[in-house]
């Protein structure tokens, strides 16, 4: 027997007009979430995860004396997996309640437009939040994987800076180089990237509490997704930034330098540009340059760094037109509003 919610006369009533048509929804429950543009995907080499190969050790070779020998040397290097994970949905709709409304696809329309919302939104939730350690079905997001400023205990320790912060009202902000051997997102061999939505028509059975059969239009929604730090290297939180006037909080009388955080963060990547670090490359052969830079912030954090370069009149905050648009950017690289960053994060500590 199918469990769930689906929509009742009361809905359908609240979704006309006094001329009894459907008008356009106010969606009071949106969100601006601006990653899935900067987001490159690459098919996985597994069903459920994908492994990855990194180098954890390269030659060094020896100097010599005359008459005197020298070792054979190698490189060594180690395998890393994540998983991924299967977010789903299904609207059913009573195909007589939706006839009933007049105009049954446009009825349709305003509730799959809500599953469109609203699982985007999870997947926003899980890229910086999911932890695949407390809820298997989750993948692992980007707050997890860089959890501590210890670098005895987690490698990537060295790109989480700490912001000051000592309570629990924090919140982070992210500077991430996307590339296909950096930074991706993944999903199972044979299917597709992005939210996938498949309207099954009137064929798939509806049930009510007791197991009755009834007709209704059904919609499929679901994607398939895992996040790689292929290179750790390429990302770099900010940490622990308090968005009180508590301790070292940013409405506080002594807030931290959020540029001076940025400007530390600019040169924790191997390479970026010249515009933004001067490190333009690395010894690496096969060194891609091609990343995709953006930094994230949320809405809050954006007023913040708004007030700093007003009051310090920081020029390096700047609008530019990027991809066509205008947008923000911090020594030409883009500055984003993530709303599912949120002001509650937990003190990163060592």
């Amino acid at each position: 027997m199918a469990t769930g919610q689906w929509p009742t006369i009361i809905d359908a009533a609240s979704r006309t007009d006094p001329n009894g048509d459907i008008p356009v929804i106010a969606e009071m429950m949106s969100q601006h979430n601006d990653y899935s543009g900067d987001m490159p995907y690459k098919e996985a080499n597994e069903m459920t995860g994908h492994t990855f190969v990194f180098r954890s050790s390269i030659p060094t070779g020896s100097f010599r004396m005359y008459n005197q020998g020298t070792p054979y040397g190698k490189s060594t290097t180690a395998k890393a997996r994540v998983g991924m994970a299967m977010l789903r949905g299904y609207s059913q709709i009573d195909r007589d309640l939706a006839n009933h409304t007049g105009d049954p696809s446009r009825f349709r329309e305003s509730e799959d437009v809500a599953f469109l919302e609203g699982m985007g939104q999870t997947i926003a939730q899980t890229v910086w939040y999911g932890n695949a350690s407390t809820d298997p079905t989750q993948f692992t997001g980007f707050s997890t994987f860089y959890n501590t400023l210890n670098t005895a205990l987690a490698q990537n320790a060295r790109n989480v800076i700490d912001g000051g912060g000592q309570s629990s009202n924090n919140t982070s902000m992210w500077l991430i180089g996307w590339g296909m051997q950096s930074i991706y997102a993944v999903y199972p061999r044979g299917s597709k990237a992005g939210l996938n939505m498949e309207d099954k028509g009137s064929v798939v059975p509806a049930y009510d509490s007791v197991g009755n059969r009834f007709e209704a239009w059904t919609t499929f929604f679901g994607q398939d997704i895992g996040i790689v730090p292929e290179d750790w290297r390429y990302a770099v939180r900010i940490a622990n930034l308090d968005v009180t006037g508590g301790t070292n909080g940013l409405a506080s009388a002594s807030p931290p330098d959020l540029f001076a955080l940025l400007d530390n963060a600019t040169l924790r990547p191997p390479s970026m540009n010249l515009q933004v670090s001067g490190i333009q490359g690395t010894d690496a052969p096969w060194d891609d340059a091609s990343k995709k830079w953006a930094i994230y912030t949320n809405r809050t954090l954006r007023y913040w760094l708004d007030i700093q370069s007003i009051r310090n009149r920081n020029v390096l905050l700047t609008d530019k037109d990027y991809a066509g648009n205008p947008i923000t950017t911090y020594r030409g690289i883009p500055v984003k509003v993530m709303d599912r960053i949120v002001n509650t994060e937990q003190r990163v500590t060592s």
